[in-house]
């Protein structure tokens, strides 16, 4: 054979196996601390030029991933995942079982979270692929998510709302995120809804005239503390307990066991300001209603950058103690299930609302709300709400 010929089919041959390999991915299951680091930084590097996402903090992600730490892996097991495509990093997913949920709800399912991808429907359908054959390896019949360990941590994929702000507890996607879950073949079991309200001038008179009615009706008194340490020490536990029971009939909740209350009671309700928490008691000093709100800390935690160091730190600060901004983010909404459709919630709005203004918030994110769950969503009437933010659990069938 001339070396010419030699020479052009042995080039073809070269430039076909470099093409395959630039359009083959290749996913790694994470099994270092440093492989966890690009875990991490994956989605601050994918995100680092969005104004609208908003970054969560390296260590608390590193704390939460981290089976030593996060108290959830006395009931979860998970393996996290990298994605490359010629050698360049490209996407990243978690692969979860929750025992207790599943049993709670009767299912076998294995859950992703932390899904995040270049828009490459090869990137996407790898690491979800590889999320099915994880799970159907340990006997689960369905995928669902985008979900974490329980359900404090973030929650459902973004389809509505890519122009607006994220909220420190809710994620952030580009558009063509769903766009790939529904090319897969996974469609929406449920959703949630976010709302932004306005903060009025004086507390809805309604709301005063509710809140003493009930007080008197039922009994109830609302808790004052002179500082947020004393308000953890003697309510910290009982606050994530009546969480979980107000909570539990809720679609897919997965109860916070006894270690993870203890956790999320030490670590992050020292955070919260006092004024921005409602909590209402029985006559037997039984806590039977709590608000808990904080002001934002989006456009902190994206001047972060999802490091406390070098100035991280002081953003959060500011927002949080020094200079907080005009918008809040209510966080969490508990009724004791015997005082439901009593009106404990006016007496909360009321003490909460009058707080909010003399401390100067103009908004209020209500973060993440099923669309069914009426009975809250009709809290916000009187604030002008309005949906700005939809979010969606996707899920496949994998038998």
């Amino acid at each position: 054979m001339p070396f010419f010929v030699f020479w052009h089919v042995f080039s073809k041959f070269v430039r076909l196996y470099v093409n395959e390999s630039e359009m083959t991915v290749n996913v790694v299951r994470v099994t270092s601390k440093r492989q966890l680091r690009k875990f991490i930084g994956f989605n601050l590097e994918l995100y680092k030029d969005n104004p609208y996402s908003v970054p969560a903090l390296f260590f608390d992600e590193m704390n939460t991933l981290d089976p030593k730490r996060n108290a959830a892996f006395e009931f979860c097991e998970a393996e996290y995942y990298l994605a490359y495509k010629a050698d360049k990093l490209v996407g990243r997913v978690a692969a979860i079982i929750n025992t207790s949920s599943n049993t709670r709800w009767n299912v076998k399912a294995v859950r992703f979270g932390w899904l995040d991808f270049i828009d490459d429907l090869d990137v996407s359908k790898a690491l979800l692929e590889t999320v099915s054959a994880w799970g159907r390896q340990r006997g689960m019949t369905t995928i669902q998510g985008p979900l974490g360990f329980s359900d404090l941590d973030r929650e459902g994929m973004l389809v509505e709302g890519f122009d607006q702000l994220a909220t420190q507890a809710t994620s952030y996607n580009y558009p063509y995120y769903p766009i790939h879950l529904q090319k897969l073949g996974y469609s929406k079991v449920s959703g949630w809804i976010e709302k932004r309200l306005t903060v009025p001038d004086e507390v809805p008179p309604r709301h005063v005239r509710l809140s003493e009615m009930i007080k008197e009706r039922y009994h109830l008194h609302s808790e004052h503390y002179p500082t947020t340490r004393k308000l953890v020490k003697k309510r910290g536990i009982d606050i994530f307990n009546l969480v979980n029971e107000s909570y539990r009939d809720l679609v897919g909740y997965s109860a916070l066991s006894d270690r993870q209350i203890k956790q999320y009671s030490e670590l992050y309700m020292p955070l919260v300001d006092h004024r921005m928490v409602c909590l209402v008691a029985d006559e037997n000093d039984r806590l039977v209603g709590l608000g808990v709100s904080m002001p934002s800390v989006s456009e902190a935690l994206q001047k972060a950058r999802g490091r406390l160091m070098p100035f991280g730190w002081w953003y959060l600060f500011k927002a949080l103690f020094v200079k907080h901004p005009d918008t809040l983010d209510l966080l969490l909404v508990a009724v004791a299930s015997d005082y439901r459709n009593k009106g404990v919630n006016s007496i909360m709005m009321a003490e909460l609302v009058k707080n909010y203004i003399e401390m100067g918030f103009k908004w209020a994110e209500t973060t993440l709300e099923l669309e069914d769950n009426v009975k809250v969503q009709a809290m916000w009437t009187e604030y002008k709400p309005k949906i700005h933010k939809r979010h969606t659990l996707f899920s496949k069938n994998l038998q």
